[in-house]
Parts: structure tokens; sequence; C-alpha cells
């Protein structure tokens, strides 16, 4: 007798994503969440509306390039502030990660704020949880229509004015609003808005917590900078387990039941749709509403808060419960010096931009004419000098050179600067043919000092040239 054949078994390897419906919450952390969504994004809109001193307080003009951020302009040859930013950025994520977890990610990165945003207007316009999901399997009506309809659009009148004020940030945004009444933004205007404008609407209200999981390298690498003394957003299996569903004035020792009542609201509410219960993991962007959710319950219960709670896993794993002892595992060596370490950086980076002179100067040597004799025999070269002050106040400067005796310098215009000008001046070095004759043929070298003038900001920049003396 023929074995008979084993049934096929299909493995799909890609599975379609289910959509996530998440609740709203009311609470302690949900309220700092939108403390933080309100912070950044009066910062965010507002900024480039600012003026300062007639001009925009925060504008990154690259066409001249100028970054102004309100006193403070900064030129191509200030990158190194750009790296040193980059790397107070790097430590401070470092630093919190190590400390309290995915706490950017929670409450302050742009997907979980623009998200936080559309959901509102989500839950607005189409209902809560139950009513959205509802909605969705229904068949499309008028109601269904308008609902729909009205909601994506205040999603794009959103998604747009960022990218809109996106560009702000390097158009003025005062210019760019002139532009928006005739449509006559430039090319480049118009890519960023609709790119910027298309990547909010598409990430926060199609993709959301896709671009948590999927897209994120954070949620990725954020294990290497996690150990069991990270606080993190916890259950406490002990407490809670095992589950069971019972009433308010039930006894749940009699009931051989824990605290958690498996309501199920923890995921529910949860954004990236987890189950904070299942323990550690990194879909879970910290965003604390499972937190909340759980102590609304536990109040409704008469049990005491913090079934899921901001805890490490050494504390769950020693049930240390009081406040002191839980600091003093988070304060360990690895924070310690983080700590430190940014501390320096911040101290480091403020001094170097106090003492950041006004005042930069570059000396360019004529290529055409290395050296040449004009009257009475004198030697002269052919230089060219670029001020450029970065100060929003008009400077004066005087310019002297050294570094050869008998140098002098022709008569040039005075070095007289506009707020945020750079400007190019050619200067003629002259030397006596005696003074050459001595010094003999070849190059040699020369130094310009730029001084400022009184009532002008201090400024004292030297640099180096070469003055050439034919053979």
């Amino acid at each position: 007798m023929s074995a008979q054949p084993k049934p096929t078994r299909v493995v799909w390897l890609y599975e379609s994503q289910k959509k996530v419906y998440p609740r709203s919450v009311k609470g302690w952390f949900a309220s700092w969440r939108w403390a933080m969504v309100w912070f950044t994004q009066i910062l965010f809109y507002g900024l480039p509306w600012l003026r300062w001193e007639g001009r925009p307080a925060v504008l990154f003009d690259l066409a001249a390039r100028r970054f102004y951020i309100f006193d403070l302009i900064l030129y191509p040859q200030d990158f190194i502030y750009l790296t040193g930013l980059l790397i107070l950025s790097a430590y401070a994520l470092f630093f919190f990660t190590a400390v309290g977890g995915r706490l950017w990610c929670g409450y302050a990165c742009p997907q979980t704020v623009y998200t936080e945003i559309f959901l509102w207007v989500e839950h607005r316009l189409e209902g809560e949880r139950g009513a959205r999901m509802k909605l969705d399997a229904g068949r499309w009506n008028v109601e269904k229509l308008w609902r729909k309809g009205g909601k994506h659009a205040i999603w794009l009148a959103i998604a747009l004015w960022t990218g809109f004020t996106f560009v702000g940030y390097f158009t003025p945004i005062r210019t760019l609003w002139a532009e928006a009444f005739t449509l006559s933004f430039g090319p480049w205007e118009w890519f960023w808005v609709l790119f910027y404008g298309f990547a909010t609407y598409g990430n926060a209200g199609f993709m959301r917590e896709q671009v948590c999981k999927y897209m994120c390298p954070y949620a990725r690498f954020q294990s290497a900078m996690f150990d069991h003394d990270t606080l993190i957003v916890s259950y406490d299996e002990k407490r809670g387990e095992p589950r069971g569903k019972r009433g308010r004035d039930a006894d749940k020792a009699s009931l051989g039941v824990g605290d958690c009542i498996d309501c199920g609201l923890c995921v529910q509410v949860c954004p990236t749709g987890i189950d904070i219960r299942n323990g550690l993991q990194y879909e879970c962007i910290a965003c604390t509403a499972c937190i909340d959710a759980c102590n609304g319950v536990m109040d409704k219960m008469h049990q005491p808060r913090g079934l899921i709670r901001y805890a490490t896993q050494n504390a769950m794993a020693l049930d240390v419960q009081a406040p002191g002892q839980l600091l003093r595992r988070i304060a360990r060596p690895r924070v310690l010096v983080y700590g430190a370490v940014l501390l320096l950086i911040s101290g480091a980076f403020i001094v170097s931009l106090m003492q950041r002179s006004p005042l930069k100067v570059d000396v360019v040597r004529d290529r055409a004419s290395l050296a040449r004799i004009v009257d009475e025999g004198r030697i002269e070269n052919v230089y060219r000098l670029q001020l450029m002050n970065a100060s929003s106040e008009v400077q004066r400067y005087r310019l002297t050179v050294s570094g050869i005796e008998g140098a002098q310098l022709a008569e040039h215009a005075p070095l007289v600067l506009q707020p945020a000008e750079a400007r190019w001046f050619v200067l003629q070095v002259q030397l006596p043919p005696q003074a050459a004759q001595s010094l003999g043929s070849g190059a040699h070298p020369l130094r310009f000092q730029v001084v400022s003038e009184p009532g002008s900001l201090p400024a004292d920049v030297t640099e180096k040239s070469t003055f050439v003396v034919p053979r």
C-alpha cells in the first residue's frame, strides 16, 4: 500500500501589515507628550517668522553661504561647529539612552510628534478605536466619504504647511509667503515643499509604526546602548501574573490571579501594536501610553499603580521599589562617564563660541603676477585680501604688514564691512630696491595683521603669506 502524500504547507515569507488602531489615552505621561508636541511645534513653526535686527532670527542662507542664528553668523569656515554639534548630539543620545531608554523616540522624535498630531485629527473626525475599525470595515457611503476626505484634507494641509515651514529656514519665510499667493516658488523651493510635505503626510498618516519598527536604525542598534540598569517601560510580571478577569471587589487570592485583569488596554493604546507584557521589545518606543492606560485601570480596580512602570530589568528581578535604590543603580560608571564627557564637550563648545572672532581673514596672492618692478625701482607684490564680518554690526579695520623690514602697504580702500558682509580687497605691498637687494631673491615670509578700529568689535587676526623678490 503506497504512502499517503503529505499535505502541502504554504509558508508566506511576507505578511501584509495589519493596521494598528491606537486608542486615545489620558494621564500624566500623555500630558508630557502633548507638552513636548506643543513645545517642538511652536519652536519649529515659529522660529522662521521671528525677526532679529531686520532679518530672520534663524536662516540658513545657502546661496550666500551664511547661517544666521540670532546674533551668531556662521560661514562655511565655521564647519567645525557643526562637527561639535554632531558629537554633542551623539553623546547626548548615548547618555539619555543609557539612562532612560528611548526617551527621544517617545517624546521628541518628529515621527512621534507628527503621528500624535495626525492621530488627534483622526480621533476627532473618525471617532475612537472601535468607531474607526467599524468605519474602515463598512461600505463606502456619504458619511464615510466626508469623514475620510476631511481627515486627509487636514492631513495634507498640515503636511504642506510643514514643508513650507521647512523651506522657510532656507529662504526668508516672509518672501516665501508672498510667493505662495502667486505660486512663484523656484524649482528647488517647489521640490522641497512638496517632498517634505509628502514625507510628513506618508510617514505620520500611513506608515506610522512601520517607520519606527523597520525604517529607523535606532530601533535596531538600541540594544548596544541598553543594559540591565537602563530605565525602560516594564511590566511587573511577579505582581501581574497569572492574569485573569475579575470584578472590582473580587478576592484575587481566592481566584488565584494577579493584579492584571487582562483587559488588553495596554495593547490597544500602543502606537506600534505590541504587548508590553511580553517583555522588552525593540518595537517599543517608550511612549508610556501603556503606563497611563494601566494606571487608570488600577485606579478603577482599587489597586496600587505601577503594574506597568518605568523600571530597570535588575530592579524588576530584585524587586527594588525605593526611588533612592533605583537611582543608585541608574547612576552607574557608564552613565557617569557619558555625563562627564557630555559636560566637557558642551563646555568646550560654549567657550569656543564665546571666544570666536567676529572677523575672518584670507590672503591670496595674485597668481597673474608674482612680482613686478614699479616706480623708483620698488618691488611690488599684489595680494587679494578677503575679510568676512561675522557680526550683525558695521565693522572697521586697519591693516599692517610685518616680517620684512622696509615692506610698506600701498594706498588701499578703507576696510569697512557691512553686517555679515564678505569683501575682497586688492592690496599692493612694496619693498624699496635697497631692502630687496639685501633680502635676496626668492620667497620670503610676510604677515598681514588686521585689527579692529575703535568702536568696532574687538578683533585681531594675523595671516601668513610670502613676498617674492625676483632674480
